[in-house]
């Protein structure tokens, strides 16, 4: 027991010499840990997170809970590439190699990131977080659950990769409630101001968005499985939607600018035809928004003014006694009369079935398999 006891007492001295002359002097064990390998993990663990978004919608999101703790970049970031089709370039599987977190949507739209994340890098996936999986209309950032569960999760990751600034992420995330909170109250005094709203949708980007604002979705359903498998649409479905959106039995026609074909202009023809508004809808963020909150703020003011007119539209056919039987897919020509272009063919010569519809699920409204 006194030896020891000497022992330690050795030992507490051998300490308080290293401390004084430093770790050099003590030899050995120090040895297999360079100084310049702890120094850089140092600076990692202090400087700012980087994070690797696939999409700008999402990427916005990290901005706003991160702030100048993190540094963004999102793969897809501009409106003039078709997401569904994207294809990363070799610095873009580099980027998302080098992250240290990877931030996803999931459920199925970007399996290419996905699939890309090097082993121990920190992963956030929207579909997880909501609880979507592939099948499910992947367009989530729509969708004010998965934004609100996409946005605690960041804050969990960013604490988690930098436990000093914990407080500065949760001070941001209440900031960010906030702000969602608004739009959630102003949601409601839509849907209050809009009862029984309907709409047709070319493509269901924005299922999610007109679903938190109280619309009914007349879109054919034919249709919309074929738009949801990437296929075209059979001439009955699309003569159905012509005659749906002649008769004026929606309110407004809902657009998605990055899916753009001669089925789509033949559709907004029709609309402009028989003054149905047409609200334009993109995937990705266009460049004059920053934040996910202020882009869906200003896509419900547009489709607020699209409501308002429609309903000052009816109320004018309605004191002239005009109908618009006449306006049906019999003309499709005069669609250049609102700028879309339907290639002067009628909806039963212009799109062939689409092979294969049979296998979409019924539910295809509220799903996007394939994309």
């Amino acid at each position: 027991m006194k030896r020891f006891g000497w022992q330690a007492k050795a030992t507490a001295l051998l300490g308080s010499l290293c401390m004084v002359f430093g770790l050099a002097a003590c030899g050995g064990g120090n040895d297999s840990q360079p100084p310049s390998k702890t120094n850089n993990s140092s600076k990692q663990a202090s400087g700012p997170i980087n994070v690797v978004a696939s999409i700008n919608q999402w990427g916005s999101l990290a901005k706003e809970i991160g702030g100048p703790d993190v540094k963004v970049t999102s793969i897809v970031n501009t409106v003039s590439v078709d997401a569904h089709d994207f294809e990363p370039q070799t610095n873009d599987m580099a980027k998302l190699q080098k992250a240290e977190i990877v931030l996803v949507n999931g459920a199925g739209y970007d399996n290419w990131a996905s699939k890309s994340i090097a082993k121990g890098t920190t992963s956030v996936s929207a579909a997880t977080a909501v609880g979507a999986s592939t099948g499910d209309n992947p367009h989530l950032w729509f969708s004010k659950d998965a934004r609100k569960a996409t946005a605690t999760e960041l804050e969990d990751a960013f604490a988690k990769a930098r436990p000093a600034k914990a407080k500065q992420f949760q001070a941001r995330l209440k900031t960010w409630k906030t702000n969602e909170a608004k739009l959630e109250d102003s949601m409601k005094a839509f849907s209050q101001k809009h009862k029984d709203a309907t709409y047709g949708a070319t493509e269901p980007v924005a299922y999610y968005l007109m679903d938190d604002l109280g619309f009914t979705d007349k879109t054919p359903k034919g249709y919309t499985q074929a738009v949801s498998s990437e296929g075209e649409p059979a001439p009955s479905d699309l003569q159905k939607f012509q005659h749906l959106i002649s008769g004026r039995d929606i309110n407004l026609l809902i657009n998605n600018t990055q899916e753009a074909s001669n089925t789509t202009n033949l559709l907004t023809g029709t609309a402009g035809r028989t003054e149905v508004p047409v609200v334009d809808v993109s995937e990705q963020m266009p460049q004059d928004q920053t934040t996910l909150t202020g882009w869906i703020t200003t896509l419900m003011n547009s489709i607020d003014k699209a409501m308002t007119d429609f309903k000052a539209s009816e109320a004018d056919h309605q004191k002239v006694g005009t109908g618009n039987e006449g306006n049906s897919t019999e003309q499709p020509s005069q669609a250049g009369q609102s700028g879309q272009s339907d290639n002067g063919t009628n909806a039963n010569q212009q799109t062939p079935a689409a092979p294969g519809n049979g296998s979409v699920p019924s539910n295809a409204g509220q799903t996007d398999p394939g994309k």
